[in-house]
């Protein structure tokens, strides 16, 4: 997953490798002789003047300045754009880079690849966020929990939906699907195919039924059932449909969701970046799930999605099984595209 992000991630980490490497100054090498006119202390115990040198001459420090890393950085924010990270997250990620590395002391003898390690992951930890714990949610807030799925067309959000259902079902958790997506045609027959394979119970009225009420009636299932999630299924539509986006509105005032997630495609990089804005503008949004994460070498909208929203990522979806979803972990994707030690 984001293959090509993480080559590129690589050759940045060289330059700056490099660059930082060469402020080392051969005169900082430690003090291997004694020199005969500097008489050791006939104390026992205490070391001596020569000791004395060399311990200040190891523990001397490098400072790396702007001009150390100016080229390199700029070598990186063209590397995170080539990648589609939106031009707000890049600018972040240089900063946050420039700030932990301009001015720092280094050790003489401290990994330089380490300094820049510890920097780029601090960097992109800082944009990703914390991720999303959705089964740690369901567990510390009232039941049902009532989750609302949005989106375009055409992203993947009624298997998306079908994944979430299946993957807290294994997680413990009871879940009822409504089909409020009356508006495309077929919408109601795939997912009802989904929730039987996954074997969940479906709330669905006829096709061009209102939505509001499809839903209502889920959750009032839900209640009177125990059920502890509710997953509704809504049309795809465009932020630009002033229509579809009324219906939507009209579906959280009578739902009254816990959650409203998002759902785009990775592969749609900035695009996703800029619609899932204008989601968030026009409806609001709790958190984000991304499709066929598993065909994004750039992993630009994952990487810029949490931070240009200020929203979390919960799930990335990896192919088309319905256990082919993971749940977001920034760590562990920093850990993915970067390695090494810091």
């Amino acid at each position: 997953m984001f293959g090509g992000l993480k080559k590129r991630l690589l050759a940045a980490r060289n330059r700056l490798d490099t660059s930082i490497g060469a402020v080392v100054e051969p005169s900082t090498a430690p003090v291997e002789t004694t020199s005969p006119e500097v008489p050791a202390p006939e104390t026992p115990g205490f070391p001596s003047l020569v000791d004395k040198v060399k311990i200040l001459i190891i523990d001397r420090e490098l400072v790396v300045s702007d001009k150390d890393v100016s080229e390199a950085l700029s070598a990186l924010e063209m590397t995170l754009l080539e990648s589609d990270v939106a031009l707000p997250t890049s600018d972040a990620i240089i900063a946050h880079v420039r700030t932990s590395l301009v001015g720092k002391h280094r050790k003489i003898g401290e990994s330089v690849d380490t300094l820049v390690v510890r920097a780029l992951k601090n960097a992109l930890l800082t944009v990703l966020g914390n991720g999303f714990d959705l089964t740690e949610y369901i567990k510390t807030h009232e039941h049902p929990v009532k989750i609302l799925f949005t989106g375009v067309n055409g992203t993947g959000k009624t298997t998306t939906i079908a994944k979430v259902g299946s993957y807290l079902k294994k997680q413990g958790f009871s879940v009822v699907i409504g089909a409020g997506d009356t508006f495309r045609a077929g919408a109601i027959e795939q997912i009802d195919v989904h929730a039987q394979r996954i074997g969940i119970k479906i709330i669905q009225h006829q096709s061009g039924a209102d939505p509001s009420a499809v839903l209502f009636d889920t959750v009032q299932y839900a209640i009177s059932h125990k059920i502890d999630v509710v997953l509704a299924d809504t049309a795809g539509r465009f932020h630009t449909k002033a229509n579809l986006m009324s219906q939507l509105e009209k579906i959280k005032r009578v739902m009254k969701p816990d959650l409203v997630i998002y759902v785009d495609e990775a592969v749609a990089g900035n695009d996703a970046v800029i619609r899932a804005a204008e989601f968030e503008r026009t409806i609001g949004a709790d958190a984000v799930v991304l499709t066929k994460a598993d065909m994004d070498s750039r992993g630009g909208a994952a990487i810029s999605i949490a931070h240009t929203i200020n929203k979390p990522l919960m799930f990335l979806g990896t192919g088309q099984s319905y256990d082919d979803i993971i749940p977001f972990s920034p760590a562990q994707v920093v850990e993915e595209l970067l390695g090494g030690d810091a």
